[in-house]
């Protein structure tokens, strides 16, 4: 049996229409909000989806300041942050971290599971965190989702 070519239109960067989803991470579980952003960054969820374009939409989170998280990780997990410099490791708790920039717990899961290549920093730019139920992008006719 002879096998058929399949015709593939590939849309290019151009013709391609980015849509702005608006997610409310309030009582959200912290990993389970990160692997679904972070698939509507990627393209995933599009028909379309080629691994090595950017076909991925934007992304603005509000309330970061009330993602929960399980177990113990207020007071167990950390972030580190390296100055170049000997002695330059410097270490905080998900719970400091929360108080300080709480936009940042979820700005580092996200980006953790985006490629660690161009695409992916390209990628990273197109998420927004804010800690509250404020953003400035009501202009780009933010599309509401449950995730």
């Amino acid at each position: 049996m002879p096998s058929q070519k399949v015709k593939e239109k590939i849309v290019s960067q151009e013709e391609d229409i980015k849509k702005w989803f608006l997610v409310d991470a309030r009582g959200k579980v912290l990993g389970r909000l990160a692997t679904k952003v972070a698939a509507i960054l990627r393209g995933k969820n599009n028909v379309e989806f080629v691994p090595e374009a950017d076909k991925g939409d934007y992304v603005v989170i509000i309330n970061a300041a009330k993602i929960e998280t399980t177990g113990r990780k207020e007071e167990n997990k950390k972030y580190y942050r390296y100055s170049g410099y000997p002695g330059g490791l410097h270490t905080r708790t998900l719970k400091i971290l929360r108080s300080e920039k709480p936009q940042e717990i979820i700005e580092h899961a996200v980006v953790g599971m985006l490629p660690k290549t161009k695409l992916g920093r390209s990628l990273a730019k197109k998420l927004f965190v804010y800690a509250g139920e404020e953003h400035p992008h009501q202009a780009q006719k933010v599309e509401k989702i449950e995730v």
